[in-house]
């Protein structure tokens, strides 16, 4: 008698410890149970902000639950990173992140967060390439020309080359000085208070390049107003295949872009980021969401988790290693 009880209760305790086990993956299975947050770290109408309103609109579809975009401006996206960061790791908050949350750690050495620690990659959304641009009437027809002229000026002042960028620890600033770095040649960095007035002194061929955002730059371009030296990712742009890429121009090894990809707190559950993957690739797949991200020169990328994740800590180790050999510091 005492032998069945026993065994009977070793039964009971062994499907009680399988039922508790079992609790984490049926909570999760019920996800989404309510609206999805995806906070942005930039104002309402910039690039950022309307790649994550074309994605999320879609994943809200996919998902069956609203996607509500949130705006947290300030600090070069540090406030919304932080704020996502900080959140329930719960899958129902998310961040729209950019190449700023993989330089700012080396450009503000106090940061309340971190972001390699903090943040959980969920998957690339879009990369979008940098054009080198100049002034039509200047003298640098490609690569070469710049990259030669650089060295037959290296070491005198009278015959320095500028380049224009929207300000200290910029995409601008950044690209060149990488630019700079991988090609061996020296350039005198001028920055302005925004990208506007730096791309105006290059129109106005009062500064011999700069680097900045294809969406920005292509119709300028186009429109005879800039010449086009490269693009600054390995491969050709989709949008732009006739520009050289920096890499075969004779700058080997170059390939930088800017980029959109969503991140999860640290702890949210790792079905729910394979779930969140899986519908953001679908949704960046959808032909009407690929058309809209390819309009703002975004080009759509599918990456897994794992994948995403070694790319972002690639990108914090590279511009670690540009903002501390070019010794940059932030306005």
């Amino acid at each position: 008698m005492s032998m069945d009880l026993s065994r009977r209760t070793l039964v009971q305790a062994a499907t009680a410890a399988l039922a508790s086990a079992a609790l984490p993956s049926l909570a999760q299975s019920a996800w989404p149970s309510k609206p999805i947050k995806i906070i942005v770290g930039y104002p309402a109408g910039g690039a950022s902000d309307v790649a994550a309103r074309i994605v999320g609109q879609k994943l809200s579809e996919r998902l069956g639950q609203p996607v509500v975009i949130e705006n947290r401006p300030g600090s070069a996206g540090n406030l919304g990173a932080d704020a996502v960061a900080k959140a329930a790791p719960d899958g129902y908050t998310l961040l729209l992140g950019t190449i700023s949350l993989s330089v700012n750690p080396s450009l503000y050495p106090k940061m309340s967060y971190d972001p390699v620690k903090d943040l959980r990659a969920i998957g690339m959304i879009s990369s979008t390439p940098f054009l080198l641009v100049v002034n039509p009437k200047s003298p640098y027809m490609t690569v070469k020309d710049l990259l030669d002229a650089a060295r037959a000026t290296a070491g005198a002042r009278s015959g320095e080359i500028n380049y224009a960028t929207a300000g200290n620890g910029s995409g601008s600033h950044l690209f060149t000085e990488l630019l700079a770095s991988t090609a061996g040649i020296t350039l005198t960095h001028i920055p302005y208070k925004g990208a506007a007035p730096a791309m105006n002194d290059v129109l106005g061929n009062q500064v011999s390049l700069t680097f900045d955002n294809i969406i920005t730059t292509l119709p300028l371009v186009k429109a005879g107003k800039l010449r086009a030296l490269a693009v600054s990712t390995r491969k050709r742009s989709l949008v732009a295949p006739e520009i050289p890429t920096l890499n075969e121009s004779g700058v080997t090894g170059f390939d930088a872009t800017a980029w959109f990809g969503l991140f999860a707190p640290q702890g949210v559950p790792r079905d729910i980021i394979s779930r969140l993957n899986v519908e953001m690739s679908e949704a960046v797949k959808d032909a009407h969401v690929s058309e809209k991200l390819l309009q703002l020169g975004a080009e759509p990328v599918q990456t897994t988790p794992d994948e995403f994740d070694a790319f972002f800590k690639g990108e914090v180790a590279k511009w670690r290693k540009v903002v501390q050999s070019s010794k940059i510091r932030v306005d």
